[in-house]
């Protein structure tokens, strides 16, 4: 007997509830809009039931596709879990591994030591997606991660691989056009170069801003290496990791409390942990980042 629903009408419809336009789910699952509507069309006719109404703001949930959500989401998790598993079984020393981390890193610290990596396993294809956004490793965006604060899911496996230091940085031509910033006074005619709004929460532009709080932003930007760029231009003052700071011509100077310290959190799914091309390539990441230590958190 034919099913009423198959798991691709499933995927349609999750697709929408989440996205709630046919553009937005149709780039999501890799399709057009208007293939979108023809599979949207199909689900309804099959299923005989109005699970997604459609609104001025877009799709939203009729009390139909209310009733299925959490049933359809169990499915999703049961099919990821199968994926996993059998990827985790898959014993060859080849293939496709996924490191989502942030850009810096894999340029500054990873980059230099990957010809190692391919020396020893030339089957494996590492695919560095370099953003500040978490990739989910339980939703297979990524096999692992390399990230400054530690993943939060049950299902992973996390160890702490480094540590990050940070400093104070600035430019030779922007201390002989303004001085040394006058801490106590707060930085008062100072410029900083900080990150984005929306991540100035994190604990390095926390204490720039407490340490520095007389001092006008000049530039925001979620890239460090345009913070770093910035810094060197003469824009105004930084914090960035000492692996960015140290080496890149800049000053770095002496604030009245120490910056912060960050650790660094490798994390892999536990049903994939085991398969021997990931386990490769996280063994030869934690590796390459104990050799680095000294750059990714001097003594001085």
């Amino acid at each position: 007997m034919e099913p009423l629903l198959d798991w691709s009408d499933l995927q349609t419809f999750l697709a929408i509830a989440r996205h709630g336009t046919l553009s937005a789910a149709g780039r999501a699952v890799g399709v057009g809009q208007t293939t979108m509507g023809r599979r949207l069309d199909a689900l309804e006719r099959r299923s005989g039931a109005q699970l997604l109404l459609k609104t001025p703001r877009g799709f939203v949930l009729t009390p139909s596709g209310e009733a299925i959500l959490g049933n359809v989401e169990r499915i999703e998790a049961e099919s990821q879990a199968i994926a996993r598993r059998i990827t985790g079984r898959e014993m060859r020393l080849e293939g496709q591994v996924r490191l989502t981390t942030v850009e810096s890193l894999a340029v500054e610290i990873l980059l230099p030591a990957l010809g190692g990596l391919r020396d020893r396993h030339p089957g494996i294809t590492l695919d560095i997606v370099a953003n500040t956004r978490s990739l989910s490793l339980s939703m297979r965006e990524a096999d692992i991660a390399l990230r400054v604060a530690a993943p939060r899911q049950n299902d992973l496996a996390v160890r702490r691989v480094g540590t990050l230091a940070y400093g104070l940085y600035a430019s030779a031509a922007y201390l002989d056009r303004h001085g040394m910033p006058d801490f106590p006074a707060g930085g008062a005619a100072h410029a900083l170069v900080q990150n984005e709004a929306d991540l100035m929460g994190l604990p390095e532009m926390a204490w720039l801003a407490a340490i520095l709080p007389a001092a006008r932003p000049a530039l925001r930007s979620n890239s460090r290496f345009v913070q770093r760029a910035a810094a060197a231009a003469g824009l105004g003052i930084a914090c960035l990791a000492r692996y960015l700071g140290d080496g890149a011509g800049l000053v770095r100077l002496a604030p009245p409390s120490p910056p912060p310290r960050r650790e660094l959190w490798l994390a892999v799914h536990n049903d994939t942990r085991h398969t021997p091309r990931i386990r490769a390539v996280t063994d030869f990441l934690a590796a390459t980042l104990r050799a680095r230590a000294s750059a990714l958190a001097p003594d001085d």
